[in-house]
């Protein structure tokens, strides 16, 4: 398997972070967001959408992070059986895409993307919003996370998808300090090697 990204994005980073768990052998060939490599004609015949990552699997051409980590996990136990459990595990990534991604990439955008590229002064505006959101989605994943260690119960490739914003949110200065479960869950998945691993690479690319 093939996997074309960018190390620093969350949604590579949630990818390598799956793989890395589980011990899968990918290929991973580096697509320099930055230099608007994903708009290339040769990139877009992968994904006519232009964004990262993207997976190849003999002649399967995969993208949305989300279904490559339902792929190259299934059959594992980070992929539940159960209608129920495999539910629970689908509304969290169903999350993440819809009400935690947007509000983590506002802030990373403003804070660290312009800066790297040169795209003159964050709007603190756009900032503000954007963290008031975040707050509000700590309280919610607060309260849902309960007495659980992870998010389904059960370690899943939801952990990852979340943890992997959550990771990309911290580098922007967003705190989740004072949401304690959320705090505690965090930490959990940051001490994961395979975090690590994952985390290790997006500063390679930075740096």
């Amino acid at each position: 398997m093939k996997l074309y990204d960018f190390a620093a994005s969350p949604n590579s980073r949630k990818v390598r972070a799956v793989a890395y768990e589980l011990g899968i052998p990918i290929d991973f060939t580096s697509v320099n967001l930055f230099k608007g490599e994903t708009r290339v004609p040769s990139f877009l015949e992968k994904n006519p959408n232009g964004r990262l990552p993207v997976l190849e699997d003999g002649d399967l051409l995969l993208w949305e992070s989300n279904a490559i980590i339902g792929y190259i996990a299934a059959g594992s136990a980070l992929v539940p059986t159960s209608a129920r459990a495999r539910a629970d595990v689908d509304r969290w990534l169903y999350w993440q895409l819809a009400h935690l991604g947007p509000a983590t990439r506002t802030v990373g955008f403003e804070r660290i993307v312009k800066k790297l590229t040169g795209q003159g002064a964050p709007d603190e505006g756009a900032i503000a919003i954007a963290t008031e959101e975040f707050g509000k989605l700590c309280s919610v994943l607060d309260r849902s996370l309960g007495d659980k260690s992870f998010l389904a119960g059960d370690l899943s490739i939801a952990d990852f998808a979340l943890a992997a914003h959550f990771s990309t949110g911290e580098a922007a200065g967003l705190d989740v300090a004072p949401h304690p479960r959320v705090h505690a869950w965090y930490k959990r998945m940051l001490s994961r090697d395979s975090m690590k691993r994952a985390l290790e690479d997006a500063q390679k690319v930075l740096s």
